[in-house]
């Protein structure tokens, strides 16, 4: 198509050239490979490339899709494609071939969506940065000294820097979330059980995790939850079905005057960068100037406890993973098979009795309990999305002497010593303090959000999570399509990478 600009467009957007037959979705899978091919050497996004696969499936797309023709990278975790290689980010998954298409990318295909490649994530998906030994580094398109997030991170990178409109995602204590924050990207988190899980499995952490994706503009978010929203017979939790249509809900300016309690405190009690609070407190005014109440109202939930329960179920699920492992392996799992640190997480794992995770999943009910009667007076919960900027790369790397005393403890299999040397508040605290806000949507099944509404003085953008009461993605979606149309929006094309 003459004076067609591929980074112009959401994913909605081309595939409504498609089904005009403005332009064949081959074109634009063309551009998509050459965008991946100019900016992935810098930002190490993509691992896996599928192009022979996505030129073949550009020539036998549905025109009837949501997504026809629209070119989208999976994450390398969750999201099985058969035949390829997935790797969870990890070297002890380096010839694992998927035998299966998980129900999620079965469910995205159905929309008419064409597979260009695989994105970089930490090993496992256990942290918030993605820089995988066996990868290396994801890098922030704001800034490449700075990492985009995780565990979606290769996702983030990808769709921020123009590579794609959409890309695969999931979040287990914020994975959607903070890479969606650090790279100016929307991000929903949908209730647990809104989604597919299967068909390997039931649940994925708990039900703590759940699958989407990131995307540019709020609209194609929707469109693939409208399309993902399944009831899946073999999954553990399911939830309500939404009577209508989350794309239309964009679009839907209510009259509602809307009551929304904010904090800009860390449930941790740590600093927050002013940056972040600068974020939450200027929404706030606008909320406001709107005509609705907002009022400064922490949750009633402990903040700890939630970190402390997230943290056992964290533990105890790498400690389960390791030992499927063996199955895969034939052997038994030895240190080096993967990353010291995934390890030592382990080894806690192994240290942490029944008792403890059964207490810990009862938290995560309790405080359920506790949001949806918040709920019942405020409809929204805000909170800056994430505590501080995006580290450097490189900045939260265990340091020589912690090296070497994890891998010392790791040899030595010193999993109970290390659990009652209080190695998990130093874990809180040294981790979790960067973000704190995120896991609560997590343990308790709600959806969650942010939005890019403001960029800090370093220039790297800052979101605003918004929580929402189970089952009302709808409520979140409306609110975020009008907020997008505000002078608050940070637009993504404002980095490097996109001009």
């Amino acid at each position: 198509m003459e004076g067609f600009y591929y980074k112009n467009y959401d994913g909605i957007g081309l595939a409504e050239l498609v089904k005009k037959k403005e332009i064949h979705p081959k074109e634009i899978v063309t551009e998509a490979i050459k965008t991946i091919e100019v900016h992935n050497p810098k930002l190490n996004a993509v691992i896996n490339k599928l192009y022979e696969k996505a030129e073949s499936m550009a020539e036998n797309v549905d025109y009837n899709g949501s997504f026809a023709g629209v070119p989208m990278l999976l994450k390398d975790l969750a999201q099985e494609m058969e035949g390829e290689r997935i790797t969870f980010g990890s070297k002890v998954y380096q010839n694992h071939y998927a035998k299966v298409d998980s129900n999620y990318v079965k469910q995205v295909r159905r929309t008419g969506a064409v597979f260009v490649g695989q994105t970089n994530i930490p090993e496992f998906g256990l942290m918030g940065i993605t820089e995988p030994a066996i990868y290396g580094p994801a890098r922030n398109p704001w800034n490449t000294e700075h990492t985009p997030g995780g565990s979606s991170g290769g996702s983030a990178a990808a769709v921020a820097s123009g590579m794609v409109p959409i890309a695969g995602a999931n979040d287990g204590g914020g994975s959607i979330r903070i890479p969606a924050a650090y790279c100016g990207l929307f991000g929903l988190k949908p209730t647990r059980g809104r989604t597919p899980v299967g068909p390997l499995s039931g649940r994925s952490w708990q039900g703590a995790a759940v699958d989407l994706l990131l995307s540019r503009s709020v609209r194609d978010s929707a469109a693939m939850l409208d399309a993902l929203s399944i009831h899946e017979k073999g999954a553990a939790f399911h939830t309500l079905p939404f009577d209508g249509s989350y794309l239309s809900q964009v679009q839907t300016n209510s009259d509602k005057k809307l009551k929304i309690a904010f904090t800009v405190r860390s449930p941790l009690g740590n600093e927050i960068n002013p940056d972040c609070k600068e974020a939450v407190m200027k929404t706030a005014k606008y909320l406001e100037s709107l005509g609705h109440q907002v009022v400064e109202k922490e949750a009633p939930v402990d903040g700890r406890k939630i970190v402390y329960s997230f943290l056992t179920m964290y533990f105890g699920e790498v400690a389960a993973h390791l030992a499927s492992l063996e199955e895969l392996l034939g052997r038994k799992v030895k240190m080096n098979d993967v990353e010291t640190t995934t390890w030592i997480i382990g080894l806690i794992g192994k240290a942490t009795s029944a008792e403890e995770f059964v207490l810990s999943l009862r938290e995560w009910d309790k405080a359920a309990i506790e949001m949806e009667t918040f709920h019942e007076t405020y409809d929204f919960y805000m909170t800056p999305t994430t505590a501080m900027l995006p580290a450097k790369i490189g900045e939260l790397d265990p340091s020589r002497n912690e090296k070497l005393a994890m891998q010392f403890s790791g040899s030595l299999g010193l999993g109970r010593v290390l659990k009652k040397a209080g190695i998990v508040e130093q874990v809180a605290e040294n981790n979790l303090k960067r973000t704190p806000f995120t896991q609560l949507a997590n343990l308790t099944g709600q959806p969650a959000m942010t939005l890019p509404l403001h960029l800090s003085q370093e220039g790297l953008p800052v979101g605003v999570q918004f929580m929402a009461a189970r089952g009302r993605e709808h409520l979140l979606y409306s609110l975020a399509g009008e907020l997008e149309q505000s002078a608050l929006w940070v637009p993504v094309q404002n980095n490097s990478f996109f001009k």
